[in-house]
């Protein structure tokens, strides 16, 4: 989206926000939009959520820039003791409409019991490949929605050896994805260093989510040619 785009969604929970501080944000290296061909800014959901976490943090716990920024970049890191802010749905009048998702990274503990299952449950789906655990045997958020539909698609009678199939699937996409996003990820010298990887996480969300669009349609179009 363009900055107009961008400023509509953040005006719904900070009414004051202009472009001019969004430009001074970005000065601040808390985002890095992308650039066109002709020079103008394009804002990823990603790009609006990093503002949102930034503005968020100055107005409720009144961080400096400098404190902020340190903690974006430890949940680019990954860093275990930052969380992680999750996407926030909102009607036109700025209610809050739906809770957080899941993003910060979970015990096996916590993924059963968000999603409802046992913890021999999580260690089933691991051992197939379909949740992998850090170095510390913690989970990412995103998780427990691994879970939920697995275990959706179990009651259809599809069990977890099936689920290899997506997940390599799923493994041949990321695979071109990185490929994709590499040479944005690479770039640690020169003034555009430190939103590098900030850039090419936008870039490989919004990559997923197309991915992910298409699938669905190529399914449905699939399911139509049951008929």
């Amino acid at each position: 989206m363009n900055i107009s785009g961008a400023l509509s969604v953040l005006k719904r929970e900070f009414p004051a926000i202009s472009v001019s501080k969004v430009r001074f944000l970005e000065d601040q290296g808390l985002v890095s939009p992308h650039r066109t061909p002709s020079g103008y800014r394009r804002y990823s959901l990603a790009d609006v959520e990093r503002l949102r976490f930034a503005l968020a943090a100055q107005r409720d716990s009144f961080l400096p820039w400098k404190v902020i920024r340190e903690r974006l970049a430890d949940l680019d890191a990954g860093g275990a003791d930052v969380p992680a802010p999750g996407a926030r749905v909102v009607t036109e009048d700025g209610d809050l409409i739906a809770d957080p998702a899941p993003h910060g990274r979970l015990t096996p503990e916590q993924v059963a019991e968000q999603a409802g299952c046992s913890v021999d449950r999580i260690a089933a789906l691991t051992a197939t490949g379909l949740l992998v655990a850090d170095a510390a045997g913690k989970y990412p958020g995103g998780s427990v929605e691994i879970v939920r539909l697995a275990d959706e698609l179990a009651s259809h009678g599809i069990d977890d050896r099936h689920l290899r199939t997506l997940r390599s699937a799923a493994e041949r996409q990321l695979d071109l994805v990185e490929q994709i996003v590499a040479p944005v990820r690479s770039q640690r010298t020169g003034p555009s260093a430190s939103g590098s990887r900030a850039k090419s996480h936008a870039m490989a969300t919004e990559l997923a989510r197309t991915m992910t669009s298409l699938h669905t349609a190529l399914l449905g179009a699939g399911v139509d040619r049951m008929e």
